[in-house]
């Protein structure tokens, strides 16, 4: 399905086919604004809602041989302590961070896959400013860290190597305070924040449009339309994956810099 497709479905009036767009992504459902409740917010909530319910319901009774759900919980847990936290950090620091680790990998994860879940499908990092909460959360942990452990002065020297010449040290400095403290928390907050915005917009492309070539198009484009659900149907498969992978990936760069902030070298 193109857009050139779906363009030529519009009447001369200006009516037919209209596209997605970033209002889409807003969806105020009380007041607007700054203090709009919006669809993204109440998704929020609800996945918090859901993340406390599911982890007390499979671990207030936890036993030797697990339940189903206990299976799934331990195993989440032990993905992020063991195949994260401990491989990234280290085994002398990193029990301490996994509380944090854990609860932005399942949180991530749950208002990712809220993008193909009904009723809400809407992936709730898809709104930018969820991404960089949790990215100044990340940073602010990371740079507190390492700033107690060698002290301001000391931490700030460090981002310099040693044995450059005098002369090119403040251009360096320059560009490692760019990279420590805007690069970074943008690249962390933008990954996440741009795949789940154009996977939902693709989604919103193709089955909104396979909807309105199946109820308005000719016969042909109604076979266009059925071709448009089955690209919808793969594209959420993918999607699927794709959440995961970016739930995953945020998790990994916090734990990488964590680890950083207590390397010796830095």
């Amino acid at each position: 399905m193109s857009l050139y497709v779906l363009g030529s479905l519009a009447t001369a009036d200006g009516g037919g086919y209209q596209t997605p767009t970033t209002a889409e992504f807003y969806q105020p459902l009380w007041n607007d604004g700054p203090l709009a409740i919006t669809r993204a917010s109440v998704a929020m909530l609800l996945s918090v809602a859901l993340i406390a319910w599911w982890l007390i319901a499979t671990t207030k009774r936890a036993a030797i041989v697990p339940s189903k759900g206990q299976w799934v919980t331990e195993g989440l847990y032990g993905f992020i302590r063991n195949g994260v936290a401990r491989d990234i950090i280290g085994s002398k620091d990193f029990l301490r961070f996994v509380p944090l680790l854990f609860s932005m990998f399942v949180l991530i994860l749950v208002n990712n896959l809220f993008g193909v879940i009904p009723p809400v499908q809407f992936p709730t990092m898809s709104r930018i400013g969820f991404p960089i909460a949790l990215t100044v959360i990340v940073y602010v942990v990371y740079h507190t860290i390492g700033i107690r452990r060698v002290g301001l002065r000391a931490y700030f020297k460090h981002l310099v190597p040693g044995g450059l010449p005098t002369w090119i040290v403040p251009a360096i400095f320059f560009l490692e305070v760019i990279t420590f403290f805007i690069t970074r928390p943008l690249t962390l907050a933008l990954r996440l924040f741009g795949n789940m915005f154009a996977g939902h917009m693709l989604l919103l492309l193709f089955i909104t449009g396979g909807e309105y070539m199946m109820i308005h198009g000719s016969f042909g484009l109604k076979i266009a339309g059925a071709g448009s659900f089955v690209m919808a149907f793969v594209l959420t498969i993918f999607e699927i994956l794709i959440e995961f992978l970016q739930a995953y990936i945020f998790t990994l760069l916090a734990a990488t810099y964590i680890a950083g902030s207590l390397a010796d070298e830095h």
